[in-house]
């Protein structure tokens, strides 16, 4: 017996397992449900400009989306989900929300910029500038990023800016104010400059909402799917009975079936699970009905990766080679074809991603996530494993393989 290689084969088991144990906790109280687990409702917008024939853009439809997600904020909505799709709409998901109709009026108003005097009062809006002529540019003097821009009713201007002279006109969008610049001068020509302590994103970020101040959107509800959080809550309660009790049964099979390669199998597919939902904590992505589909099928995928690598493994040892011999033999002729497999299901991801939306996103993603994880612990890590315990000339005995004595031809 190699003491060593059992000591290694037991330390990497003890270290996995110890890392599970410590990081499970949080990652289960950290872990961010969808709305379908947790209730609350999702809304796909579709958006069109107010003023007729002007075009949506992807700038404006984006920051649309952003007001939207400032909105959401504004009203104590925790981690709202929202995403542009294609070139006109938009989708809304907020979970754990109670006031249903409330929240649906507030949200879908058209975003609106205004400039505003120090006691609130809208001086300008959006539609007063024109439109694409806020530029970034930098200062001679300091050379700091400054903004040019310039309005459509020059009179309407330079009164606000004699009313304002030395006083603050304050930029913002919706409720949250973006920028506060102090009217330096009484300003004729309709042209002026916004300058301050910007860094050049910070600029362009605040020139790109003023172009798109006088392109205001306007939202209208294409569909609309609402999940109390009881039923939330069931669901996510029956899905963990499911998937536990389809675990089990899974590694009972692999053991009995396989003996030592299913206790490898075990150790990988448990490892496996774990290192999807660290993957999950550090993406902060939320858990969701689909998420736990893919998360199924990976594992699917995964015990159907150990089965066609043990397969392949019993059928040399039945041949009559010796228990290393087949497990090389047998690990490289289904390496193959666990790698065809798995590039498939990534590929048909890829464009599953690609064409779909919303929830077809998410299961893509986590399916394509679940493969290479699958691959990196089923794969690599499972016979790393098996080839310690093999060369560790403990487990000689081809019964330990799930194969009997009397299935064995002589070479």
């Amino acid at each position: 017996m190699n003491i060593k290689r059992i000591v290694a084969f037991l330390a990497i088991v003890v270290i996995v397992f110890a890392s599970i144990g410590i990081t499970s906790p949080s990652l289960v109280k950290n872990m961010r449900l969808g709305l379908d687990l947790k209730g609350g409702f999702e809304i796909l917008y579709v958006a069109e400009p107010i003023e007729a024939g002007k075009p949506v853009t992807s700038d404006s439809l984006k920051q649309t989306a952003t007001s939207l997600e400032n909105r959401a904020n504004q009203l104590g909505i925790a981690e709202p989900e929202i995403t542009t799709e294609g070139n006109d709409r938009i989708r809304v998901r907020l979970a754990g929300v109670s006031n249903e109709e409330e929240v649906r009026k507030v949200i879908s108003k058209p975003a609106e910029l205004s400039f505003r005097g120090p006691d609130g009062t809208k001086e300008m809006v959006g539609s007063d500038f024109v439109e694409g002529a806020a530029k970034v540019g930098f200062d001679q003097t300091t050379n700091q990023p400054i903004i040019s821009i310039e309005v459509k009713d020059k009179e309407k201007f330079k009164n606000v800016t004699t009313k304002l002279l030395n006083q603050p006109l304050a930029i913002y969008l919706d409720e949250t104010q973006l920028s506060a610049p102090v009217v330096r001068q009484v300003l004729t020509d309709g042209k002026a400059t916004i300058s301050g302590s910007y860094t050049y994103e910070e600029a362009k970020k605040l020139a790109d909402t003023i172009n798109l101040g006088a392109l205001p959107l306007k939202l209208t509800e294409k569909y609309v799917q609402s999940v109390g959080a009881t039923l939330g809550q069931l669901s996510l309660q029956e899905t963990v009975k499911a998937g536990l009790i389809g675990s089990a049964l899974i590694l009972i099979f692999m053991l009995v079936l396989y003996r030592i390669p299913g206790v490898v199998a075990s150790i990988s597919i448990i490892t496996y699970a774990w290192s999807l939902l660290v993957v999950f904590d550090w993406i902060h992505a939320a858990l969701t009905l689909p998420g736990i589909a893919a998360f199924i099928l990976g594992i699917g995928m995964a015990v159907d990766a150990n089965i066609i690598t043990y397969e392949r493994i019993k059928e040399e040892i039945r041949s009559g080679k010796s228990i290393l011999s087949s497990l090389r033999a047998g690990s490289k002729h289904s390496f193959r074809t666990i790698m065809d497999a798995n590039i498939t299901n990534i590929i048909a991801g890829f464009v599953l991603y690609y064409i779909g939306n919303g929830a077809v996103r998410g299961f893509a993603l986590i399916n394509m996530l679940s493969i290479v994880l699958s691959i990196l612990t089923n794969v690599f890590l499972a016979r790393l494993l098996i080839h310690l315990l093999v060369r560790g000339n403990l487990f000689k005995k081809p019964g330990y393989f799930g194969v009997k004595e009397a299935e064995i031809r002589e070479l």
